[in-house]
């Protein structure tokens, strides 16, 4: 079975992505502790919340989660936690991320209604991407999000999704994969999603 270390930093609730890594047949730990991330298979950066109260209790244990990066383990950020993996976020000033993901986190454009909250579609970019097989293109999903992440990397896009602009909603850069959305709510869509994680980690 593959061991998964959930990334415990004091934000959010871990309940759901928790449940749903479970029906995927994942053992799960919470933890913030090298020697568990260590002993994983694989790790996942959730978050709520906005990015600098966020960024200002991971930063105790960004150094061992890009250690950890470094080494090949898979990781998968959601929501917060893919906006965190990028070099900057503009939420509410100007503050520093992870930097996996070369670029920089801003806001949703004014003219539609925001957060965005609610389920929109996937367009492939990447359909050939481990995570979206068995996915199928224009599937729908959960967000709930007023910040985007805008990559300097076009080639870390593997979906993108219109909401007033088109913006990425699943990176992957080598074995660091992130939804904009939340996997755990969206359905059979994104158990299976999950359960695609999972096998690239076995594999």
């Amino acid at each position: 079975m593959v061991k998964v270390a959930i990334i415990e930093y004091g934000v959010g609730n871990l309940r759901s992505i928790s449940n749903g890594l479970t029906k995927v047949n994942a053992e799960i730990i919470l933890t913030h502790e090298k020697k568990e991330m260590d002993a994983s298979d694989a790790l996942v950066l959730p978050g709520v919340g906005a990015f600098k109260g966020a960024i200002d209790k991971l930063m105790p244990i960004s150094g061992i989660i890009l250690d950890q990066i470094r080494l090949g383990k898979p990781l998968l950020g959601i929501c917060l936690g893919l906006q965190l993996l990028f070099t900057t976020s503009t939420e509410g000033g100007i503050y520093k991320g992870l930097d996996v993901y070369k670029g920089k986190v801003i806001k949703l454009p004014g003219t539609v209604k925001v957060p965005h909250m609610g389920w929109n579609t996937l367009d492939f970019a990447k359909p050939e991407n481990p995570l979206l097989n068995g996915i199928e293109d224009g599937s729908y999903v959960y967000f709930v999000h007023s910040f985007y992440g805008e990559v300097e990397n076009k080639d870390d896009i593997i979906t993108n999704t219109n909401y007033g602009v088109i913006f990425p909603s699943i990176l992957a850069n080598r074995q660091v994969f992130s939804t904009q959305f939340h996997p755990e709510k969206s359905g059979e869509t994104g158990l299976k999603m999950l359960g695609n994680f999972i096998e690239y980690v076995k594999k």
